[in-house]
């Protein structure tokens, strides 16, 4: 057995709580199991972003997106990219001593940001012959010095360019069984419609994920063979959510709270409450590495490692709360928002609640879409949410999940909630503050862009959009804006403000 403190992190590609260890109950996850079996299960674990790009960016830098600015996706004609200056998981590593690789989807720039030793990117499904190569990987590192990161980017379960397709009627390596979904045998979530075309598509997307278990399972079996198994720390985790309407791309609870498993083989296993944040990925991984960046002496970086609540069944009363930005999903895609969710209550303020929200080519595309928009019913559903409800937004929204866990009844507007809302308000705009947020708003302007001109007595209403209809600035209560930005501004209440 190794001494060695290895680490493999492996990325499935919109995966929600479709396993069976999550409760699923017609879709079995074998593989998937067996790994939540022996390490810590996250119930509560939840993606900053909901567009993959944007949230592989978080997991590796501990970075929100508009702090690390990998703001979209980042290939084709979108281009979005890491800032040069920002550090990533295999930087870090390389600068520790370890030999870093990584299989399959990248999806992150520019290659100097993110400068694995092994790369071996490829749109394949195929997950045994990712297997292979990490098996390849595995052996190639036992005869190194150095200990290993690896990162498996699996394509499943994705869409793949087809209406409703997602890549099952392509052909692959023997070792690999081919799923047996059908429409007849799929669960319908809460959050889109039941009908032909989400059956398909949920039944398509099910033989996706049975793939996907198997791939896991190969690659620990792997791991295992070369006796690596004992040093290495596993993490299983998802981008963001199903690619369905009402979940991916939006920052509900259905396209950023997503499973997440850390096995680490000298802890017991656990399932464990906790409200964690994929910003807490890379601290947990310089932590079990020894990596003395595991603080960040430039307090950009507000993440927490999770070493200490591995094996742990109990809830620590500091992680209660979570944040996120979402800012572009495809360049055409601008809908800035952000949240902040505890464990009762959700916040969202949207920043261009003013437009459309817009559409995922792939979700446009889909057949699931095809049928809400052709529906014959009066008034036009979304799992539970109205049509329009989704397409126009309010400004702000405020959720009970206690009550109302597909956040559906917005609360902005009730006086019952007024103290939570103001709460929620405070303590987001202190993390905005915090994270230097540029898309921290006053009256319709960036507060960031416009903070020079506040110690010459400019004066910025406090209100989140630029009125029209009273646009002068003298007689109106002001935005504080001489408040501290970025590292100046401590955490409140002893809590998380990851």
């Amino acid at each position: 057995m190794s001494s060695k403190k290895n680490v493999l992190l492996m990325v499935a590609d919109d995966l929600g709580k479709q396993l069976s260890c999550y409760g699923a109950s017609t879709i079995h996850t074998p593989n998937i199991d067996h790994l939540a079996g022996q390490g810590t299960r996250f119930e509560y674990a939840f993606a900053s972003t909901a567009s993959c790009s944007g949230s592989r960016s978080v997991i590796y830098t501990g970075l929100h997106t508009h702090q690390n600015g990998q703001y979209g996706l980042a290939s084709h004609r979108h281009h979005f990219v890491t800032f040069d200056h920002v550090e990533t998981a295999p930087q870090l590593l390389n600068q520790n001593g370890y030999r870093t690789g990584i299989l399959g989807k990248i999806h992150v720039g520019p290659s100097a940001v993110y400068p694995w030793e092994v790369t071996k990117e490829s749109e394949t499904r195929d997950v045994a012959v990712i297997a292979d190569q990490a098996n390849e990987f595995f052996q190639e590192s036992q005869a190194d010095e150095r200990p290993f990161f690896l990162t498996i980017g699996f394509h499943d379960p994705h869409r793949d360019r087809t209406r409703g397709g997602f890549g099952n009627d392509q052909t692959y390596d023997s070792r690999i069984k081919k799923g047996s979904y059908n429409a007849d045998n799929v669960e319908i979530p809460s959050f889109i419609n039941d009908s032909p075309g989400a059956r398909f598509e949920l039944s398509e997307y099910y033989n996706s994920i049975h793939r996907l278990d198997q791939g896991i399972g190969f690659v620990l079996d792997a791991l295992d063979a070369a006796d690596l198994a004992e040093s290495t720390l596993v993490i299983f985790i998802s981008d963001n959510g199903p690619p369905f309407i009402n979940s991916k791309t939006t920052l509900f609870d259905a396209g950023v709270r997503l499973p997440l498993i850390i096995r680490d083989p000298k802890i017991q296993p656990a399932v464990n409450s906790d409200m964690v944040s994929y910003v807490d990925i890379l601290p947990t991984v310089l932590d079990y590495v020894g990596h003395p960046g595991v603080v960040d002496s430039t307090k950009k970086r507000l993440g927490h490692s999770l070493l200490p609540i591995l094996g742990s069944n109990t809830k620590i009363s500091e992680r209660n709360q979570v944040f996120g930005s979402h800012t572009f999903h495809e360049v055409t895609n601008y809908w800035p928002t952000r949240f902040i969710r505890d464990r009762r209550y959700k916040y969202h303020r949207n920043l261009a609640w003013r437009l459309d929200f817009p559409f995922a080519a792939d979700l446009y595309g889909s057949l699931s879409w095809e049928d809400i928009r052709n529906s014959s019913d009066s008034e036009i559903m979304i799992g539970e949410r109205k049509l329009k409800d989704y397409f126009f937004r309010a400004p702000e929204e405020l959720y009970d999940l206690e009550n109302d866990p597909n956040e559906v009844t917005n609360l902005v507007k009730d006086p019952n909630y007024a103290a939570v809302l103001d709460d929620l308000r405070t303590r987001l705009e202190t993390w905005q503050r915090r994270t230097e947020d540029p898309w921290l708003y006053r009256d319709g302007v960036s507060t960031w862009f416009i903070r020079y001109h506040f110690p010459a007595g400019l004066k910025v209403p406090d209100r989140l959009d630029f009125d029209a209809e009273r646009p002068g600035n003298q007689n109106e209560k002001h935005f504080a804006g001489n408040v501290s930005w970025g590292a100046d501004v401590d955490q409140f209440n002893g809590e998380n403000i990851a």
